[in-house]
């Protein structure tokens, strides 16, 4: 690669300044698109009225004409698990990525389909996944916080998986990596087992305002760029 793609993260941030928000993704190798539960992003919320999200103009409009750029959507697995049938968890991830997607100036667009509990899935998610990423020209990932049957993502058409590498070793399990990219979700440099050319640094999660503060913010990008050194 002629730049350096390996910093992103995960999608909400404590920001309640658009602005602001925005200026910090931009600081990363792979600038996201910013979810700010303050201003009413958190992922449950947006997808009521998809597309309708804080940072969206500002970020479109911020990025245009950059190589890489990384947007995410609430999964339509976890929708249902939310209590929407299948048709309507399609139809809102649908709509929100076509609007994301609209006016998004970047040669490279990276997908994730957020997917934090896959975990507790009973029912085959991979056939909703599918028509979603064939409509779009992306770079189709997926995002995951807790454990599962990690085989059945080596096994899917996902090409990203990013999950919480600070809980959870992959690489032991006998389908690992099956010519994936992996986003490694890290609080440590030990966290990384097995880095590679194409793979990411991300946080284990997003830095919802629960949780984290601006200060947070710039400690985790500072250390970000620690591990990135070490990897590299």
């Amino acid at each position: 690669m002629d730049k350096r793609q390996i910093i992103t993260q995960i999608g909400s941030l404590p920001y309640d300044d658009v602005d602001e928000a925005v200026e910090y993704s931009l600081r990363h190798d792979i600038p996201f698109l910013p979810e700010l539960p303050k201003l009413g992003d958190a992922m449950m919320d947006y997808i009521k009225q998809p597309g309708g999200m804080s940072c969206l103009e500002t970020f479109k409009r911020k990025v245009a004409g950059l190589d890489t750029v990384k947007i995410q959507c609430v999964g339509p697995a976890t929708l249902i698990l939310g209590g929407y049938d299948q048709d309507e968890a399609f139809s809102l991830a649908y709509q929100h990525i076509d609007a994301v997607m609209s006016g998004l100036d970047a040669r490279n667009i990276i997908l994730f389909l957020d997917e934090p509990a896959l975990g507790q899935v009973g029912f085959d998610y991979q056939q909703l996944w599918t028509p979603l990423f064939e409509s779009f020209d992306v770079t189709p990932g997926v995002h995951v916080c807790g454990n599962m049957n990690w085989d059945d993502l080596f096994g899917s058409e996902v090409e990203i998986i990013s999950f919480d590498a600070s809980k959870y070793d992959i690489t032991k399990y006998p389908g690992y990596r099956n010519g994936k990219r992996i986003a490694w979700g890290v609080e440590t440099r030990e966290d990384v087992k097995d880095f590679r050319k194409g793979d990411l640094l991300t946080l284990p999660c997003g830095m919802g305002p629960k949780f984290y503060s601006k200060d947070n913010c710039r400690d985790s990008f500072n250390n970000l760029l620690e591990i990135c050194r070490d990897c590299s």
